[in-house]
């Protein structure tokens, strides 16, 4: 039984080629099902879905986390060696990898790139999973 429950995302895309490689090739996430257009993914034992629209929705805006004006919507995962596989892939990050809130409740670790679609994802580990809601 896992430690938490698994969620299901669904992102929108506008091109299922370059979701493929994206999410599976540059993220390395095993793909699921699929049709003509969307993609389940398998993110660590949760259910990513890039869905194909015709036109992928603008990021809603930023907002300020720590000292980083973060885009918004975004989505968190586990961490480092995530991260040196981006940087040799050549994935260009909106915020570099960094330690956020040091020797608080929540520290963490984070970054923020984007899809080939333009969605924002955040990807952190916490110090401390138990402090993951404290405040």
């Amino acid at each position: 039984m896992p430690l938490r429950p698994a969620f299901h995302l669904a992102v929108p895309v506008d091109d299922l080629v370059a979701a493929r490689g994206f999410y599976g090739q540059v993220l390395g996430l095993p793909e699921g099902r699929s049709a003509d257009h969307w993609v389940d993914w398998n993110l660590e034992g949760h259910q990513l879905v890039t869905h194909l629209v015709p036109t992928v929705p603008q990021p809603a805006g930023t907002s300020v986390v720590g000292q980083h004006r973060v885009p918004i919507p975004h989505y968190e995962q586990s961490f480092h060696q995530f991260a040196e596989r981006l940087r040799a892939a050549g994935v260009r990050f909106d915020i570099e990898p960094h330690r956020r809130f040091p020797g608080e409740p929540g520290e963490q670790w984070t970054m923020f790139f984007r899809d080939p679609a333009g969605n924002a994802l955040e990807f952190k580990s916490f110090r401390d999973e138990s402090m993951v809601f404290a405040r």
